[in-house]
């Protein structure tokens, strides 16, 4: 599996994939909003274009579909509720999108940052999680288009925080800088979190390193919800906390931070 990012630039700092088969040549993107730099980045490689994957249905996400699909007559797939117009296949928890002899993405059915959003986990080859707005690098997804901040917590639980380590993750938008500002803010003598924010601040999403799981449960509040520092922070900001507040209390009140920071 050959994994391409493209940091598009833009105000939303979004991120875009090509995932190709190494054997075939076929190839998948996900989330194409920045329509000419995919399919130029295809051409330059000699990739061919058979799928396009939506992770969910913000326009930030969708957007360059309609040209992708005219330039290369690629199949559209997305959530099995997603409002997205010319879906060719709809997908759900189990459904597996594979691209040529080499690519193989377990869709995991991840609602909370919309109520239809699907992340995809590679199950062959590198240990790779494409988690659009549900997970970024140091953060989570917010939930204000759609979104519900508890059902996030519930995904977070129940199906990201089980997977491995060396799961590299790669998510829709690099917002790593600001995620760990705010890490810090709420963990000051979080170690691991200072030194990654001193090797990437200044530098642009392009440059950007890919963190493994592993990495994030380091830097990552919203995987951090048993740490003291987060949970002193958190009653410190918040009136009527408990000293043992459960997991879920903290995921929900970290999100009303990071709404607010």
């Amino acid at each position: 599996m050959i994994v391409e990012r493209l940091w598009v630039g833009n105000r939303l700092r979004n991120y875009n994939y090509l995932v190709a088969c190494e054997r075939s040549g076929q190839a998948l993107l996900i989330d194409p909003l920045d329509h000419a730099a995919c399919l130029r980045l295809a051409s330059e490689r000699g990739y061919d274009v058979t799928h396009v994957l939506n992770t969910h249905e913000h326009r930030d996400h969708i957007g360059g579909n309609a040209r992708v699909v005219a330039a290369t007559g690629a199949s559209l797939i997305a959530h099995h509720n997603a409002d997205i117009a010319g879906v060719d296949r709809r997908v759900g928890a189990g459904d597996v999108v594979r691209i040529g002899s080499t690519v193989e993405l377990a869709c995991l059915d991840t609602p909370g940052h919309t109520m239809s959003h699907v992340c995809l986990l590679a199950r062959r080859g590198e240990s790779a999680l494409f988690s659009g707005d549900t997970l970024f690098n140091a953060g989570a997804g917010n939930c204000h288009n759609g979104g519900d901040p508890e059902v996030l917590y519930e995904t977070f639980a129940r199906q990201l925080a089980p997977l491995a380590d060396d799961v590299r993750l790669y998510p829709g938008h690099d917002y790593l800088v600001g995620n760990l500002r705010f890490t810090l803010d709420r963990e000051p003598d979080n170690a691991a979190a200072a030194a990654r924010l001193a090797a990437v601040e200044g530098r642009d999403g392009a440059a950007a390193p890919v963190l493994t799981l592993g990495e994030e449960r380091q830097v990552n509040t919203f995987f951090r919800l048993d740490s003291p520092g987060v949970i002193s922070g958190v009653r410190a900001a918040f009136d009527g906390v408990p000293a043992q507040p459960g997991q879920k209390d903290v995921f929900l009140l970290l999100r009303r931070l990071r709404n607010r920071w």
